[in-house]
């Protein structure tokens, strides 16, 4: 089998990446995971885990926690979703995507199962596969470490079978409420599924009514846990477009002069819930070193998020998807950038909260390119078009069937001065970074 063979077969797996209409907790089960899990002795078990869960900052978060105990000298495993370029991505070791070899390696031994299950009528996913696949990998690589991202919910997710030493919470928002559920007392349930038996939590700062659910979440599962802004404290001493710089206070020590390239405030939110998480390993006897922490911290990078990708003009591009993070990258966009107008490249997936995402971002912006991506989850640009109307009829506002013409068309409208922002998702900023890249190679 080769890399294109195994991609081809994950392909041919239930994806529900790609899937917006589907019942959520009917067709993921966490029970299928175990038992597809038993069949390779678990490889998951015996190595010291981290949880990421919440709704936003999973990613960065991941990362950031990833670059510090890099830092400090161990073998990481990272496990992302989803990938913006490449499927290797998803699995790393100390920064290393898995080889094409490695997946298909994988892939081989993972096949026979997968078609065994089938016939009993049980589906592994992709996502399921992928997981299983960074196990296998991250286990005969002898990692020290895992650092997971959870791809949807928590409870029911695919990582879920790991036992997490430390589990971490970001914020939590409306997402995905057509899955997991459309108050947030009931997405936070399924967010805190990760939290384990006796292992410390770390929250962001949540609304009020996800903060109980995870404070009665921690308590029921004797799980210690910490939030921030209560038990952990940062300050923003200084932010430009080539980074920030942060004082931090937590339970067991204070971090004066912490840097970090990637922007906005929720990204020092970001880095703080990460340091919090890797304090709490002292209590198994893993102590990193503060050095490793500032290092790691100042290290790490994350691509997709309120990124600068070209200038003359200015294109930034940032994956926020749901109400909160529009309006937090409106406000970062705001503090970080000086431009004569803002054009906007908008394209949102179905199932999301456009009607929300629209009111946070149609009134900052001067001009509007409605656009889609590549993805079958796409919303068609003119059904954005018409909510979009509904905050808005005096912007300048049109739509387009790609994201290459959407960026070919503000190019065309932007001054020197102007500022392009492309977001939506995650598919419209890589396809937007592809098309770049493509240019630049060219």
């Amino acid at each position: 089998m080769t890399y294109h063979d195994a991609l081809a077969y994950l392909d041919s797996l239930v994806n529900f990446e790609k899937k917006s209409e589907y019942d959520y907790k009917k067709s993921v089960k966490l029970d299928r995971m175990r038992r597809f899990a038993s069949f390779f002795d678990n490889p998951q078990k015996g190595i010291t885990s981290i949880h990421v869960s919440g709704t936003k900052g999973k990613g960065s978060t991941a990362s950031f926690i990833n670059a510090i105990l890099i830092e400090a000298g161990y073998t990481v495993g990272l496990y992302t979703s989803p990938h913006l370029f490449c499927f290797r991505e998803r699995i790393r070791i100390n920064g290393e995507p898995i080889s094409e070899n490695d997946v298909a390696y994988f892939i081989n031994k993972l096949k026979p199962y997968v078609e065994a299950m089938k016939k009993k009528d049980e589906k592994p996913t992709y996502f399921e596969i992928a997981t299983m696949m960074a196990f296998m990998y991250f286990k005969r690589q002898k990692v020290d470490f895992m650092v997971l991202e959870v791809g949807m919910g928590g409870r029911l997710d695919s990582t879920n079978v790991a036992d997490s030493a430390v589990s971490v919470i970001t914020p939590i928002s409306f997402d995905h409420m057509d899955h997991l559920g459309t108050s947030l007392a009931e997405i936070a349930f399924e967010k805190c599924g990760v939290i384990k038996e006796n292992a410390f939590v770390v929250s962001a700062p949540q609304y009020e009514e996800a903060k109980k659910v995870i404070i009665k979440t921690a308590h029921e599962r004797n799980a210690p846990l910490s939030l921030v802004g209560v038990d952990v404290f940062f300050k923003i001493s200084d932010a430009g477009i080539d980074g920030q710089t942060f004082n931090l206070v937590t339970q067991q020590e204070k971090y004066p002069s912490l840097k970090i390239k990637l922007l906005g405030d929720f990204q020092v939110e970001n880095a703080t819930l990460a340091v919090a998480a890797v304090e709490k390993l002292r209590s198994i006897g893993i102590v990193v070193d503060k050095t490793s922490i500032k290092k790691g911290l100042s290290n790490t990078e994350w691509p997709g998020r309120l990124q600068i990708i070209s200038r003359n003009p200015t294109l930034i591009v940032d994956g926020a998807q749901d109400v909160n993070s529009a309006m937090r990258l409106k406000k970062s966009v705001q503090d970080h950038f000086r431009y004569k107008r803002l054009i906007l490249v908008f394209g949102a997936m179905r199932g999301k909260d456009i009607e929300g995402i629209s009111r946070q971002l149609t009134g900052f912006a001067d001009v509007i390119i409605v656009t889609r991506s590549k993805s079958e989850r796409a919303a068609q640009p003119v059904d954005i078009f018409e909510k979009i109307l509904k905050y808005n009829k005096v912007i300048e506002i049109m739509t387009t069937e790609s994201v290459s013409e959407a960026l070919e068309t503000a190019k065309e409208k932007a001054g020197p001065n102007d500022l392009i922002l492309a977001t939506g998702s995650l598919y419209i900023v890589a396809e937007a970074m592809s098309i770049l890249r493509s240019a630049v190679t060219v």
